[in-house]
C-alpha cells in the first residue's frame, strides 16, 4: 500500500508519533527471550523438561527470528506498515499470555512461536522503517531504539527472578514470562494511527532476488558474523544465569548478573555504530570485541563465583559486535535496495545458524552433566567471529561483487545516512540483467 506523505503542517505531530511507536517496540524486542533464562530451573520443573527440550526452549526464539523474518516483505507489501507492526506485537501479547498458560512442553513451544512474531517482524523491519520517517536523524533513531531493546531486555532480566519469588508456589514463573504481555499491548496503539508512507521513486527497482546474495562472499561473510555473535549472545541469554545458579549462586543474583551484562550493552549501543562508520576504527573494535569474549568466557569458566560481575561485563562488551554488524550491513551496500536485501539475508541466514548454539547447549548439558562443552563451543564460535569480522571490515560493496550499478548522478533525496556517518550513502539501483524484482 502506498500513501502520500505527510503535509508539512502535520509532519512534527506525525514524526513525534512514528517516533514513540518505533521505541516503545523496541522495548519489546527481548523480553520474551530474556525473561526465561533466571526463572529457567521452575520453567524445567513446572513442565517437566529434558535439558535438550530446555535447550529447544531457549531455541526457539533464534529459530523463529530467522524464519518469521523473511516475511516482513511480503507482508509490507501488502498492508500499512503500521498495521503489520500493531497485528505483530498483538500476537506478541497472545503468544506471551498462551506461553505462561501452557501446560506442556509443545503447548510453550506454539506460545513461543507466536510471541516471537513481533520481534522477528520488529527486528527487520525498524531499521527501514527509521530510513523511511527519518532519513536525517538516522543515527539518533537508531541509537535511541537499540538502547529501548537493550533497556527492555535488562529489566525483563533483572525482574524474572523477583517476580517469581514475589508470587511464590508453582506458578511464579507463569507470571514472570506472561507479564509483558501488557507492554506489547500499550506499545501497539501508535501504530493504528501511523500513516502509510511510500519512498517508492519512478523507475526503481524493488532490488534484487534474496537467492542472488549467495553469490557474494561478502554476504556470506557478514550472514557468518552476525550468526556468530547472535550465537555468543544467545547463550549468554540463554545459559548464562542457569550456569551461575549452578555454579552456586543464587536465583536472584544469577539475574541480577544477567541484567547487568544487558544493562551494560546499552551505552555500547550509542557508540559503536558511529564509531564503526570510521574505517580505521573498525578492527581495533573488531580486536577488542574478541579480547573481551574471550576473557568473559574463560573468566566464567574457570572462576564463575570470584567475580561474576566483570565476566558479564565482558561479555557485555563482546555483545557490542551487534550494533557493529548493522553498522556495517548498511556500509557495505551502495543503494537503499541492496541495503534492505542484504539486512534481510544476513539476519535471516544469521539467526539459522545462531539457533544451534542454545540448542546445543542444552542437548550437551544432558549428555554430560557439565559445562565444559557450552564453553568449547562459545570459544570455538569466537574464533569464527574474529576471521568473519576480518573479512566483513575490509572496504568493498556486495553491489560489486553482484555487478550491480548505482547511477551516476545522486539526486539529494536518494541519500540515506547510515548509523549517523558523515557521509551518507547512497541510492537506486541502475537496471542491470542481474536486477529482478521480487515477488
Amino acid at each position: 500500500m502506498s500513501a502520500q506523505a505527510p503535509s508539512p503542517a502535520d509532519q512534527p505531530r506525525k514524526l513525534l508519533l512514528v517516533g514513540v511507536a518505533i521505541v516503545l517496540t523496541a522495548l519489546n524486542l527481548r523480553t520474551a527471550v530474556t525473561s526465561v533464562g533466571p526463572v529457567l530451573e521452575e520453567l524445567q520443573a513446572g513442565l517437566g523438561l529434558s535439558s535438550g527440550q530446555a535447550g529447544l526452549v531457549t531455541t526457539m526464539p533464534v529459530i523463529c527470528f530467522a524464519l518469521i523474518g523473511f516475511a516482513a516483505t511480503p507482508l509490507t507489501a501488502r498492508f500499512r506498515d503500521g498495521h503489520v507492526l500493531a497485528g505483530a506485537l498483538l500476537a506478541m501479547a497472545v503468544g506471551l499470555v498462551g506461553r505462561a498458560l501452557a501446560g506442556s512442553f509443545w503447548l510453550f513451544l506454539v506460545g513461543t512461536a507466536v510471541a516471537m512474531v513481533g520481534g522477528a517482524l520488529g527486528n527487520v523491519m525498524l531499521p527501514s522503517l527509521v530510513k523511511k520517517w527519518f532519513p536525517r536523524r538516522t543515527g539518533l533513531l537508531v541509537g535511541a531504539y537499540s538502547a529501548a531493546l537493550s533497556l527492555g531486555g535488562a529489566v525483563a532480566a533483572a525482574s524474572a527472578a523477583p517476580i517469581e519469588a514475589a508470587v511464590g508456589g508453582d506458578d511464579g514463573w507463569r507470571w514472570a514470562l506472561g507479564v509483558w504481555a501488557v507492554l506489547a499491548l500499550v506499545s501497539a496503539l501508535p501504530w493504528l494511527g501511523v500513516p502509510a508512507f511510500s519512498t517508492a521513486q519512478p523507475g526503481t527497482r524493488p532490488g534484487v532476488r534474496l537467492r542472488t546474495y549467495a553469490r557474494s562472499s561478502l554476504a556470506i561473510a557478514l550472514a557468518v558474523f552476525f550468526g556468530l555473535q547472535s550465537l555468543e549472545a544467545y547463550v549468554v541469554i540463554g545459559w548464562s544465569a542457569q550456569y551461575l545458579r549452578d555454579s552456586g549462586l543464587s536465583a536472584a543474583t544469577a539475574g541480577l548478573l544477567l541484567a547487568i551484562n544487558s544493562f551494560g550493552v546499552i551505552p555500547l549501543n550509542a557508540v559503536i555504530a558511529p564509531l564503526t562508520v570510521r574505517p580505521r576504527a573498525q578492527r581495533p573494535l573488531l580486536v577488542a570485541f574478541v579480547v573481551c569474549y574471550v576473557a568473559g568466557w574463560l573468566g566464567l569458566w574457570f572462576a564463575p563465583t570470584t567475580v561474576p560481575w566483570l565476566w558479564m561485563v565482558l561479555l557485555a562488551v563482546g555483545m557490542g559486535s551487534f550494533p557493529m554488524v548493522l553498522a556495517l550491513i548498511g556500509m557495505r551496500a551502495r543503494t537503499p535496495e541492496t541495503t534492505a536485501g542484504l539486512s534481510t539475508v544476513a539476519q535471516g541466514w544469521g539467526y539459522l545458524l545462531a539457533a544451534a548454539g542454545p540448542l546445543l547447549v542444552g542437548v550437551l548439558h544432558g549428555a554430560t552433566g557439565g559445562y565444559d562443552a557450552m564453553f568449547v563451543l562459545v570459544l570455538a564460535g569466537v574464533a569464527g567471529l574474529a576471521v568473519s569480522g576480518w573479512l566483513i571490515t575490509r572496504d568493498r560493496f556486495v553491489d560489486d561483487e553482484l555487478h550491480l550499478t548505482a547511477p551516476a548522478h545522486r539526486d539529494a533525496e536518494d541519500l540515506i545516512e547510515v548509523a549517523g556517518a558523515d557521509a551518507p550513502v547512497a541510492v537506486h539501483l541502475k537496471e542491470s540483467d542481474d536486477v529482478s524484482p521480487r515477488g
